[in-house]
């Protein structure tokens, strides 16, 4: 007989399924996880840290093999089809029924299963996890309008990530997903309504190239049929409750079952979904190579889209607002939070008549930006013309002496050394395959025209005091996996060429100083920084956003590091920290764009109280909950 203190010595896991998928009966589905109560605790944490595969509905207690709470009259050891059973984590077989194994050492009696040696007589100690499943919500889907690949063609593949799941004690194994196949215009609808329904997996947890989850071809899924795509179709993954069979199989148990993929435990519940709020998800595309979209709240995007508004405003009346193209900051800040290795350039020698000839505006915005990114765990490199190395590496020690870094930034230049010059210095050894950075972004930085030269806004050619930092811009579009950002607030900066047409049209000039360089977003801004600014903010603002964090982690829960919370909100732009960089550049010698005046102005704007109000407005926006919902 097996004693209390041998069965705690034991991993013995059972998971409980009936063939219900694709089945549309208006009630939840589950799978169903058995632990000897040793295990229970740390099975829970488990599944609380990797909440969007392991939704928990109910956990039992000891020896409860009923389940009221979900379903009446139940032994959910023999409600439902099909078992597969594991000892040491492998596959021995698939039965139909648990009844009767466990219950004594002839266990095997009615399903042809002989347990090894000692792992009978455990049921009493058992703890019962429900775990809800994503074939809920299949039936909302084909309701408003998106089809429904999976049924049509009666498959349903699943597939190991790269993606490790949240470890508890002996429970560790890589994150499962399914996939559906979704056309382009429904994903925002597909999101929307499977938010709705957390406990079958809630909202997608990637869009996009299966490549990012470590999927290597589609065609070949680990269980289950692969389901083909159709013309427009993008790839959407859920989180898959098969990640307990993978956790089976990586803690190696003596004895363990679990559901036949694809078969579920029906439950009396109705499948309800949640009410409509805040945090339900809007969709958008960040990248096209590889293809990515990104997930953010409603009231996440309605405050993104203020702070768009307010630093789109022109009190130099300099027409920017022509140029404004929907969304470009809330895109950019999207694939930014998806980010690891950052550059960030600026430098515009306006007054090539003075030395320094850089203006004002662009390294405040440049600041604010990598503060808020260093904060977010990114690595951030700054890079600049050879000629103003000296005047930045001040700049930052000053920025670090006064607190508005709290550590230097790398300082790199980049030259044209060569026709591959570009590539090595974008990519480890010119290996496309091994990008150094997978962000560039350009905030009032000098652009090149189309005849080659570069001019500030009075039409002046300053190319002899800019290197070719274009170049970067140019063969990032060429490389998978790096995305451009341009900021400007005239149309002849880094990255503006998307708008050149427009530039070239309605600005003054714009004919002859339009940059032709065109950048993946154009952040568009009355003046320069307060892009920068915006960015910082709108940075934070996807930050306690739960939607899109939850995306960002794949539906995992890590621990949150200490203190990151303050740090983040210290990291935020404030009208002492940019009144300080202000000082230091003019300390330095920089003036202000326009006017040439070396005082605290910016495009000849004040800092006091154009400025200062400004960053003021984006700060308190960004803090306030009262109208979003965000925390």
């Amino acid at each position: 007989m097996l004693t209390a203190a041998r069965v705690a010595r034991r991993s013995v896991v059972f998971l409980r399924s009936i063939t219900t998928s694709h089945v549309d009966l208006g009630r939840q589905q589950a799978t169903v996880v058995i632990l000897p109560s040793a295990l229970a605790n740390d099975f829970k944490a488990f599944c609380s840290r990797n909440p969007a595969a392991l939704s928990l509905l109910y956990r039992s207690q000891p020896g409860e093999t009923s389940c009221l709470p979900l379903a009446s009259n139940v032994d959910i050891r023999n409600y439902i089809s099909q078992y597969c059973v594991f000892e040491n984590g492998r596959l021995q077989k698939t039965v139909p029924s648990l009844k009767g194994l466990g219950d004594d050492s002839r266990a095997g009696a009615d399903t042809g299963v002989v347990l090894s040696e000692g792992l009978g007589a455990c049921w009493p100690d058992m703890v019962f996890f429900y775990l809800g499943s994503s074939f809920g919500f299949e039936a909302r889907l084909r309701e408003a309008g998106v089809p429904d690949r999976n049924v049509e063609q009666g498959k349903n593949g699943m597939y190991k990530t790269a993606v490790p799941c949240v470890p508890v004690g002996g429970f560790n194994c890589p994150l499962v997903v399914t996939m559906r196949p979704v056309p382009a215009d429904m994903v925002t609808t597909a999101a929307k309504i499977t938010h709705l329904n957390p406990y079958a997996h809630g909202a997608p947890i990637h869009i996009g190239d299966p490549a990012l989850l470590g999927i290597r071809d589609l065609s070949q899924p680990d269980y289950g049929g692969p389901v083909e795509r159709h013309a427009g179709d993008v790839p959407v993954f859920w989180a898959c409750g098969v990640t307990a069979v993978e956790a089976i199989r990586n803690s190696k148990p003596p004895l363990a079952f679990s559901h036949s993929p694809g078969s579920m435990f029906l439950t009396d519940i109705p499948d309800t979904p949640l009410p409509t709020s805040q945090l339900s998800p809007c969709c958008f595309l960040i990248s096209q190579d590889p293809l990515l979209y990104s997930l953010a709240s409603e009231g996440a995007v309605g405050k993104i889209r203020q702070l768009e508004k307010v630093i789109g405003e022109d009190p130099g009346n300099r027409g920017i607002k022509a140029l404004f193209v929907q969304d470009e900051l809330l895109r950019s800040c999207l694939a930014l939070s998806h980010s690891t290795s950052v550059a960030i350039t600026t430098g515009f020698p306006t007054h090539y008549m003075h030395s320094p000839p850089d203006e004002t505006d662009g390294p405040p915005g440049a600041l604010a930006m990598a503060t808020m990114l260093i904060a977010l765990g990114k690595q951030v490199t700054m890079v600049t013309d050879k000629r103003a190395v000296q005047l930045n590496q001040e700049l930052l020690e000053e920025a670090v002496r006064t607190g508005v870094l709290k550590t230097t930034i790398p300082l790199v230049t980049f030259e044209d050394s060569g026709p591959d010059s570009a590539l090595h210095f974008l990519c480890h050894e010119g290996d496309p395959t091994k990008p150094r950075f997978d962000h560039l972004v350009a905030i009032e930085r000098s652009g090149r025209a189309a005849d080659g030269n570069y001019y500030n806004m009075r039409g002046a050619n300053i190319k002899h005091l800019v290197d070719p930092i274009d170049d970067l811009f140019v063969a990032a579009a060429d490389l998978p996996g790096i995305t451009t950002i341009g900021i400007g607030d005239g149309g002849n900066e880094l990255g503006m060429g998307k708008v050149k047409e427009k530039v070239k049209a309605l600005m003054p000039n714009g004919s002859l100083v339009a940059c032709d360089v065109a950048a993946d977003y154009a952040i568009t801004a009355g003046v320069s920084n307060w892009g920068g600014y915006a960015v910082a903010c709108a940075l934070y603002l996807l930050y306690t956003c739960p939607t899109h964090q939850r995306y960002l982690r794949r539906g995992t829960e890590p621990a949150t590091s200490p203190g990151l919370m303050d740090n983040l909100l210290t990291s935020l732009p404030s009208v002492d920290k940019e009144e300080a960089v202000l000082s230091s550049l003019v300390r330095l010698g920089v003036r202000s764009g326009g006017t040439g005046n070396l005082a605290m102005e910016v495009d000849a704007l004040p800092f006091h109280p154009t400025h200062s109000d400004l960053v003021s407005r984006l700060v308190a926006l960004t803090l306030d909950s009262g109208t979003t919902g965000v925390p």
